[in-house]
């Protein structure tokens, strides 16, 4: 007989479920919904992208303890502890672009007689 899953476990398995609805909703979003459901997951305090870093750091100092006790190899500590460091900086890269995402959020879906430029993008690339 099979034990049914820890609530922590049902918990992610239900996060991750809900985090898949709402991609599939933000799809079909009108362009100011859209822009205020990304900035409400983007925010650094409040947000998905913000939980999901503290998530991850919070289980690299998990992994820090389990791999001083030799239950984790040290390479599974390093590579959480890395990506916490890399979600940190992208909430922080991203966050710049919150008073944009609000912005547009707050704009009345019209159809504007001139559509606006677009904007060449820009690729950067890490070193």
């Amino acid at each position: 007989m099979s034990h049914p899953a820890p609530y922590p476990v049902r918990l992610a398995d239900e996060i991750t479920r809900q985090l898949g609805q709402l991609a599939d909703h933000l799809s079909q979003l009108p362009t100011p919904q859209a822009a205020q459901v990304i900035a409400r997951v983007l925010d650094p305090d409040a947000g998905v992208l913000g939980g999901v870093t503290h998530l991850v750091a919070t289980g690299s100092v998990f992994a820090k303890d389990q791999a001083e006790r030799g239950a984790l190899p040290a390479e599974v500590w390093l590579a959480l502890g890395r990506a916490s460091n890399e979600l940190h900086d992208i909430t922080l890269d991203l966050d710049e672009h919150q008073d944009a995402l609000k912005h547009v959020g707050t704009q009345p879906t019209t159809t504007a007689a001139k559509p606006p430029a677009p904007a060449p993008l820009v690729i950067r690339r890490r070193r």
